[in-house]
Order: structure tokens, then sequence, then C-alpha cells
């Protein structure tokens, strides 16, 4: 299996917010994607608000899922700058959403 950022977001396609049950990714929460050597992964992400009292719960289920592909070490790297805004939303978030 070649370890590629596209692998890792297309994981991640199965990480769901709890609130809104869409993914991670088609909310626009997943910034950047960074691989490197011996399965080692750096995601940079933010959520829709600060202080998210449910990050805890996403990160766990972050972990879990990347985990099933073999990644060995993953550093998640929260950031708000950018802000996130309803922008970010994909087009499949936001038919999903309604929008």
């Amino acid at each position: 299996m070649t370890f590629t950022a596209k692998l890792i977001k297309d994981k991640l396609l199965e990480v769901f917010d709890p609130e809104l049950n869409i993914s991670i990714v088609d909310l626009g929460l997943v910034y950047h994607i960074k691989v490197f050597p011996k399965k080692q992964v750096q995601l940079t992400m933010t959520l829709t608000t600060i202080g998210c009292p449910l990050f805890s719960l996403i990160e766990d289920e972050i972990r879990a899922k990347l985990k099933e592909i073999g990644v060995k070490q993953l550093k998640i790297k929260l950031v708000f700058d950018p802000p996130w805004t309803m922008d970010k939303i994909s087009p499949k978030g936001k038919a999903m959403l309604g929008i």
C-alpha cells in the first residue's frame, strides 16, 4: 500500500462530526495532511468553534481510523487561523445539510 496524503484523506472521510453526522473532510475541517517516512502523519485541522467539547471524540475516531491503515505516529495540529466558515464545506457536505 502506497502511503499518501490522498490515502489519509480518503480514510478521514469515515470520521464524522458527532453533531452534524458529516465527515470532517466534507465539513472542511481538514486543512493539510503531511506524510513522513515510517508511516508518520501530521494532520492540520480546525474545528467549527474554538473550544469544541467534542474534539476528544473526533480525535479518538481519527486515531482509530488511521491506525486501521497502518499509521504508526500521528500528530494532530489544531489551528484556528484561518478560521472555519461554512464556505469550507464541500458541495457534498452542503447537500447533506440542505444548503
